[in-house]
Formats: structure tokens, C-alpha cells, sequence
């Protein structure tokens, strides 16, 4: 993202409720209470779900990701998301229905 392009112009990527899956390691900056930062609390290809949409300094979307095999809500960037639904608005099948 370019810095005079603001995430929030656009409607948000993801929904709530949505199966999404980690695309970079996300480790704790400190803002996550009870690990050590720098403690890893999500791996590349975890997967979790949306429970929440909120923003950070009006520019960004925050989707706070529960993941149910740590328990763990992570709150992530876009860039570090992508869809884990077999069935994505992107796809269409072969009858073109």
C-alpha cells in the first residue's frame, strides 16, 4: 500500500465469520497480554475466523482473527490474511452458473 492510500476507502476484504489463513508469522509486538514479545503466536498456514472488523489510525482494517487451535484472537493486517474457503467469489465453475 502506497502511503497516501487509505485501506478504509474500500469496503473491507474479509467478513466476519470468514475462514482465513496466516500468510506471514505473526509474533507478539507486545500487545498481546501474557507472551513475551517476539513470542510466536501464529504460524503460516494457521487457519482461523473473523470475529471482528475494526480499523487503526483511520487508514488500516484490523480483523481480529480466532484461532481455535491456540484460542488465541489475533488482530491482522490484509497483507497478512488470505481466504481459506474452497469457495471464493474469485472462482466459477465449469457451467458458468
Amino acid at each position: 500500500m502506497r502511503p497516501d492510500e487509505m485501506e478504509l476507502d474500500s469496503e473491507p476484504v474479509f467478513e466476519i465469520g470468514q475462514k482465513v489463513r496466516i500468510k506471514k508469522l505473526i509474533k507478539n509486538d507486545g500487545t498481546f497480554p501474557g507472551r513475551e514479545i517476539g513470542e510466536v503466536l501464529a504460524k503460516i498456514g494457521d487457519v482461523g475466523y473473523v470475529a471482528s472488523i475494526g480499523t487503526f489510525l483511520q487508514t488500516y482494517y484490523i480483523y481480529a482473527v480466532h484461532f481455535l487451535d491456540t484460542g488465541y484472537i489475533i488482530g491482522c493486517r490484509k497483507r497478512e490474511l488470505e481466504s481459506a474457503e474452497e469457495n471464493t467469489n474469485n472462482e466459477s465453475n465449469a457451467t458458468g452458473q
